[in-house]
């Protein structure tokens, strides 16, 4: 009962419907916020590699995009699929209307604060863009620990634990731990999106792709799915604790193994024909390819690292966030699960950008930044094209009426 009002975007208790629709669900402002972002910051970063600008602030240019990428970008996105979807898990809802817009607001200030944190006073930044997380894990722990939703319990867990990882990159940048732990919190931070990333993953995507196909043959493996989750958690820990980056890399090649095995029944082959669900089977693949890459890094010292670490990103995480972000949109609009014409070419630009980004390195080195403009266009008209066809949904009322 639970799985299928996740899927139509109801509460067992519906609120009344909220007077200003962007703030109705977590999803509409942290959606259009986590798009324009990603579409700002990437030029920007593009910029600061050109030597055209320089960030204001006490993280180095490598930390500071590191970081606004995973504790920006990414973690807007998870906020809005979770306040979201655990308002659906628990028949209880998470914020709406004015505290909704005021913990978005708490997001925008964590991003201001880092664009200018040379301007603030000593760790005014840092204080700043630390209080999102808490407070998003107090929002979402209160319905799940009133309605004793154990299942869910892990995901709090994982929040505050990118938490930990937030606050050991802001206290490496103010020079308050040994050197080498910005490094580690940046590598466990990702670690534990791509953790988050294989969980969501493994209970929907088969669900998705079996309830849009009707093939009953695609299902999960839930002791591949334990294992999977398992090993990543052991990259988590390794990546940090580790003083060789190797180890963690070697324990990388073996969840993408795991995982690529765990999506053999997934149904991918029957979802080319589906736009909505052909991005998340590509970006799973992405994933799988970045865990793999970094293992071979790891034996392979020309192989460059940054290539596996932008198969994760921008191949992965982006893919798959794009995609969710557009199926749960619709899904919680009241609209019919079919992409726009103009997300197909998104799909399709941001998986053409994770290729610039890590297969013209390989093949053209000598070309380098023009790989890195390529792969930062066509991830620009990725999120520009989202918030093109989106803004509008996530600005209006739900077409069917009910709140949300």
């Amino acid at each position: 009962m639970g799985r299928a009002l996740a899927l139509h975007g109801e509460l067992r208790h519906p609120v009344a419907q909220q007077r200003l629709p962007f703030a109705a669900k977590g999803f509409r402002p942290f959606f259009a916020l986590a798009a324009l972002y990603a579409l700002l910051i990437v030029p920007l970063w593009l910029a600061i590699v050109g030597s055209v600008a320089t960030p204001s602030g006490y993280l180095d240019p490598l930390a500071w995009h590191a970081h606004e990428m995973l504790f920006g970008f990414a973690v807007a996105v998870i906020a809005g699929f979770l306040l979201t979807a655990v308002g659906n898990w628990t028949g209880r809802e998470t914020l709406v209307g004015a505290p909704l817009l005021g913990l978005a607001g708490l997001w925008v200030l964590g991003r201001v604060a880092m664009v200018f944190a040379s301007r603030l006073p000593a760790g005014a930044a840092a204080a700043v863009d630390l209080a999102f997380l808490p407070a998003l894990i107090a929002v979402l722990g209160w319905p799940l620990i009133a309605t004793k939703n154990r299942r869910n319990l892990v995901l709090l867990v994982v929040l505050t634990l990118l938490f930990a990882m937030n606050l050991a990159m802001h206290l490496d940048g103010l020079g308050k731990l040994p050197a080498d732990f910005g490094r580690r919190a940046r590598a466990g931070g990702l670690d534990l999106i791509v953790l988050v990333v294989l969980m969501i993953a493994g209970r929907v995507f088969p669900m998705f792709t079996r309830n849009a196909t009707g093939v009953a043959n695609i299902r999960s493996h839930p002791r591949l799915d334990v294992a999977t989750l398992i090993a990543m958690l052991a990259v988590v820990v390794t990546d940090v604790v580790a003083s060789d980056w190797r180890v963690a890399s070697g324990l990388a090649g073996l969840v993408g193994v795991l995982a690529a095995a765990r999506a053999a029944h997934w149904g991918s082959w029957h979802a080319r024909r589906d736009p909505l669900l052909w991005i998340l089977h590509a970006g799973y693949a992405w994933l799988v390819v970045g865990l793999l890459l970094r293992a071979l890094a790891a034996l392979v010292p020309a192989l460059p690292a940054s290539l596996a670490t932008h198969a994760i990103t921008i191949g992965g995480i982006g893919s798959l966030t794009l995609g969710m972000m557009a199926r749960v949109s619709l899904g919680h609009s009241g609209r019919a699960l079919v992409a726009p014409r103009a997300m197909r070419w998104a799909f399709a630009a941001v998986v053409l950008a994770a290729l610039a980004r890590v297969g013209l390195p390989l093949v053209a080195p000598a070309h380098y930044m023009m790989s890195l403009l390529v792969a930062g266009a066509l991830w620009v008209f990725a999120f520009a094209a989202f918030l093109f066809v989106y803004a509008p949904i996530l600005a209006r009322p739900r077409l069917d009426g009910k709140p949300g």
